[in-house]
């Protein structure tokens, strides 16, 4: 059996360290990327780009390539009935089965978000692409319980669909948090993620600024690049904010707000920071949830649809969303915001509110975050390379053996 990886590009998000994951436990015999858009490190001979695409191509553009892409493939890869395509991402998961309905291969599509949550053309191009290919998809892996609730509702077949957390290489992580960072670094909190619209990260700065007054030494460290870059900035500075940005600013203890950019070692960060903060609006997964926990970093989060809750409290229902500040084993579930953007003479909504006092009150009594730092490290255990890898093993060989 041949085993290939196929996903949009390797530019730094959660799928693509999922992919890198796994790769080192079930070694595919080639990744292929649609676009040339790399930040990790990847085995240039094993990996193969499709395109001169990347994340400044117009993404509708992209999406109509999708036939360009799959002939590519035929051409440059024997994938045969006994071969095994495992892709990643919405656009790869399309070419994947495109591909299966004229090569008859096995398709295995993940699926790291919850589309319902989804707003805009994109979303409606997505909806459709989904409902008319999915279910020509032989396996399709959903990264959480709610996910997989959330492709039920699109009317895809249970029995297609199975859940397999994302795994971490946990003593990594762990030794990478070991490393030091800026002297400047003391008294921090840290969020991490691409600056697009799901994250919510201009609620943090308002609702840091507000929890500055209390605090008047706290920074706020946030790493990821995006197409929200100058909004965030921008809106940082308006609230009174002193903003450093990477590409421009040179780096001193006199900001309050940092805008590092991508670094390839987050955790030296996470593990030193007061708190780790998700103010995502919707999420498939919750990646970085996890890698706070194996820093042993107090995590404060949204309760949005999917993952944080299954993360931090996985004895309770999956579907519930908290209104106000729910203490889990394992962190704080927070309310969700309301979506829109925010200026920076704006009244701070209800949420805020909400989120800016439970700030405040956790940097004043420590000891409630030491009891989560505690309590994570068996829960940490269930996301191990080991343990998610014999998930896909078997799966793996399971699609082997089963007939056309």
């Amino acid at each position: 059996m041949k085993l290939f990886f196929l996903i949009n590009s390797l530019a730094g998000g959660g799928a693509e360290a999922v992919l890198l994951r796994l790769q080192g436990s079930i070694k595919p015999d080639k990744i292929i990327l649609l676009e040339n858009d790399a930040k990790y490190d990847v085995n240039k001979e094993q990996a193969v780009i499709l395109s001169n695409h990347n994340n400044k191509t117009n993404p509708i553009y992209k999406t109509f390539y999708i036939p360009f892409y799959v002939k590519k493939i035929l051409k440059k890869f024997k994938i045969g009935q006994d071969s095994v395509v495992i892709s990643f991402l919405e656009r790869s998961n399309y070419v994947n089965i495109i591909t299966k309905m004229i090569i008859k291969h096995k398709a295995i599509v993940t699926v790291h978000s919850d589309i319902t949550n989804k707003k805009g053309f994109k979303k409606n191009i997505n909806k459709v692409l989904m409902k008319l290919l999915y279910p020509k998809a032989d396996v399709i892996i959903s990264v959480s319980n709610g996910v997989k609730e959330a492709l039920k509702k699109m009317g895809i077949e249970e029995s297609k669909i199975k859940t397999i957390y994302n795994s971490f290489p946990i003593e990594e992580i762990k030794e990478k948090s070991k490393y030091p960072i800026e002297d400047i670094f003391n008294d921090f909190i840290i969020t991490v993620g691409r600056f697009i619209e799901p994250k919510g990260q201009w609620y943090l700065l308002r609702i840091f600024k507000e929890v500055k007054k209390q605090f008047p030494d706290l920074k706020l460290v946030i790493l990821g690049e995006g197409e929200l870059k100058n909004y965030l900035v921008d809106l940082s500075t308006r609230l009174g904010l002193k903003t450093f940005v990477w590409d421009k600013d040179n780096l001193n203890d006199m900001y309050d707000v940092y805008f590092l950019g991508f670094k390839k070692n987050p955790y030296k960060y996470i593990s030193k920071a007061k708190f780790f903060v998700l103010t995502s609006l919707y999420e498939g997964f919750g990646n970085v949830l996890v890698e706070s926990m194996i820093c042993n970093t107090c995590i404060i989060s949204t309760d949005c649809k999917s993952g944080p809750r299954e993360i931090l409290a996985p004895e309770t229902n999956f579907k519930l969303q908290t209104k106000k500040p729910e203490i889990t084993p394992y962190g704080v579930l927070m309310p969700v915001f309301d979506g829109k953007f925010k200026k920076a003479g704006e009244t701070l909504s209800k949420e805020e509110g909400i989120w800016a006092k439970t700030l405040i009150e956790l940097l004043q009594n420590g000891e409630e975050c030491d009891k989560f730092k505690l309590s994570t490290s068996s829960r940490i255990n269930d996301f191990s390379l080991e343990k998610i890898a014999a998930q896909w093993e078997e799966l793996l060989t399971k699609q082997a053996s089963d007939k056309k």
